[in-house]
């Protein structure tokens, strides 16, 4: 046991809105913040599509205590980097009212190229997610495990909703995030591999017939990345607090490990349509924590709240395993009680009627204390 809890390692990605405090805009000065930004956190800091964004990475994490440490680290880093210029740092998969037809496009060839070929589609993806990976050389392995953690993105973005307004409405959705980011081609939930042959034929194939560049534009909400030995969990919005970030990184860990316990046993995996997987994905950021979730193994509709037990349950012999139960199941259990940033969000415009206080009360809860 021992031996594979080295195995899983961590790495995460949080991707920022940078805001005007006059305003509560987003503020096209990456390029201001970034220098400093380097100075204080080095290569942890990188660009993203548009200039009012920027993300940060962690190196190679072994605990959830590394993550929290990194988190803290790289949030504040930014955060000082953004003060320094004048301006703040925001953890929300959405603005609540700033426009996506005034955001400035990265001027880096990899982001031009996005927009040639994808257009407007591209423009509007004015959000702002939260990516995991976990560490898992056997490739065959890293099949099985995508085909099986597809089970349970829906409850991941359930918890992680984090994007109820655009463009200064409610759009009713607790994850306006998911919906936009689904409106790219070969995003959502990925297809049934049975094996990594299938998987390295059918990203063949996309290549072949330029339907793709190459793997790294896949989007799925999990895949498997070229350049690292990892799984990439990044159905999840940006999450408002660190503690939230971490939680959820050791749910992502336990989901790898425990599929891949069920690999190491050839456990069969349900083949579900790609269109179940969807209509689950859409309820969860539908609804978020405030609704019912379908349940893929059953095709039962459950209490949002049943179905994140129940991966708690699945779950649970991977989080023993890492010594990381009582640190999981206490910060899920907290979040239902709290409620998601979705739900956090809309409490404040609930009060305040205003979507300024709502920016105010983001930047806030991002702050790494």
């Amino acid at each position: 046991m021992a031996q594979q809890a080295t195995m899983f390692t961590i790495g995460v990605e949080e991707e920022f809105q940078v805001i005007d405090p006059q305003t509560r805009e987003l503020s096209a000065d990456v390029n201001r913040i970034f220098p400093r930004a380097q100075k204080l956190i080095g290569d942890a800091v990188q660009y993203e599509l548009i200039l009012s964004q920027i993300e940060i990475a962690t190196p190679i994490c072994h605990t959830l205590a590394d993550v929290h440490r990194e988190l803290v680290r790289l949030r504040n880093g930014i955060i000082l980097a953004a003060e320094h210029t004048g301006s703040q740092i925001a953890a929300s998969g959405t603005h609540p009212f700033s426009h996506w037809q005034n955001q400035l496009i990265t001027p880096k060839e990899h982001y031009r190229s996005l927009v040639d070929a994808y257009g407007q589609l591209i423009r509007e993806q004015v959000i702002f997610g939260y990516h995991v990976h976990v560490g898992i050389p056997d490739r065959e392995a890293a099949v099985y495990i995508l085909s099986c953690v597809r089970l349970w993105l829906g409850p991941l973005l359930a918890l992680t909703a984090n994007s109820p307004f655009w463009e200064n409405g409610d759009t009713g959705y607790a994850s306006y995030r998911a919906g936009k980011w689904g409106t790219v081609p070969l995003s959502g939930p990925p297809p049934y591999f049975h094996s990594r042959e299938e998987y390295d034929r059918t990203i063949a194939l996309l290549v072949e017939t330029k339907s793709i560049e190459d793997s790294t534009s896949l989007y799925w909400d999990i895949r498997l990345p070229e350049r690292f030995p990892t799984i990439e969990i990044r159905v999840m919005d940006v999450c408002l607090t660190v503690e939230e970030a971490v939680m959820v990184a050791g749910l992502v860990r336990a989901l790898v490990r425990q599929c891949y316990e069920q690999f190491l046993r050839r456990e069969a995996i349900s083949d579900v349509p790609v269109e179940i997987l969807r209509v689950a994905g859409w309820r969860a950021a539908r609804y978020g924590l405030e609704g019912e979730l379908l349940e893929i193994a059953t095709g039962r509709l459950l209490p949002t709240h049943e179905l994140i037990d129940n991966m708690l349950n699945f779950v649970r012999p991977a989080l023993e395993a890492e010594g990381d139960w009582l640190r999981v199941s206490s910060g899920v259990a907290r979040l239902l009680l709290t409620g998601n940033g979705a739900m956090r969000q809309r409490a404040i415009y609930k009060r305040t009627g205003s979507t300024r206080d709502v920016v105010d009360y983001v930047v806030s809860q991002t702050r790494a204390f």
